[in-house]
């Protein structure tokens, strides 16, 4: 049985310093980082993602002046510029696939994504025969759960590896957790994996 680490959004603009920052994210960098230094070869396919919105307009009403942070942002994740880079605590590399999503539109879930190559999240895991996937990263309670939502869409069994995961606010990420329970996720530590 192939599985897949699911690595989403760990980008400069999502941790420490960044447009839309979220606390802690330097240390889910680091700690994914560490877990891939020890895990990597447990995976046939590790796919990192990132935002990657458009420099021109509002990438489809996801950049506003006035973000209501639901579905409208501040500017974040412009392609090309250091926030839409990797956080440089995160090494990447043992990513055998980097999707790009939300040019021109908003988009949360990895599997909304491309490669540079056109590859989809979707094929690249039923080329690789994929029947389950860890799923790591920022934000629980956005990107990484509609990416773990999507996967499980996918017939792919889910884990989210709850020390390596960073969301937003803890009572909307500890909704996603539960809403991804409920999906069929399962919950676990890096260390149990």
């Amino acid at each position: 049985m192939s599985r897949a680490l699911l690595i989403v959004d760990v980008q400069n603009d999502f941790t420490e310093g960044g447009a839309l920052a979220v606390a802690g994210g330097d240390a889910v960098a680091t700690a994914v980082s560490t877990f891939l230094a020890a895990h990597s070869a447990d995976y046939q396919v590790i796919i990192a993602s990132r935002d990657w919105h458009d420099v021109e307009g509002d990438n489809g009403g996801h950049f506003a002046e006035a973000p209501d942070y639901i579905d409208s942002w501040p500017v974040h994740c412009v392609a090309g510029t250091e926030g839409a880079e990797y956080d440089p605590l995160l090494v990447t590399d043992a990513v055998t696939h980097h999707v790009r999503k939300g040019q021109g539109k908003p988009a949360y879930s990895m599997f909304e994504g491309e490669t540079e190559a056109g590859e989809t999240v979707g094929a690249i895991l039923t080329a690789a025969g994929v029947l389950s996937a860890d799923v790591v990263g920022i934000a629980t309670d956005h990107c990484v759960r509609a990416s773990a939502l999507d996967a499980i869409s996918h017939g792919v069994r889910v884990r989210i590896l709850t020390d390596l995961v960073v969301g937003v606010a803890p009572g909307p990420s500890e909704a996603a957790l539960a809403e991804l329970v409920h999906a069929g996720a399962e919950l676990v530590e890096s260390a149990d994996a």
